[in-house]
């Protein structure tokens, strides 16, 4: 599974950062919950774009350089 997230603009960075300032530690809990809501709701696009938030926030939350430094 790749968890490198694909972000379409950068709202993206924004709501990750705001989820983290909310909720800390469960910001991507929180994600993953906006990401289920949108899906039971029958939103894929939104559903999609709260998963990649919710891999955003654990790569945010690694303490070092993940894949190819140059």
């Amino acid at each position: 599974m790749n968890m490198m997230p694909y972000l379409g603009d950068r709202r993206e960075i924004a709501d990750a950062n705001e989820l983290i300032a909310r909720f800390g530690e469960l910001a991507g809990s929180e994600a993953a919950a906006l990401a289920d809501r949108s899906r039971d709701l029958g939103n894929h696009i939104h559903f999609c774009r709260w998963r990649q938030i919710e891999r955003l926030i654990v790569l945010m939350s690694v303490g070092r350089a993940v894949g190819t430094v140059h």
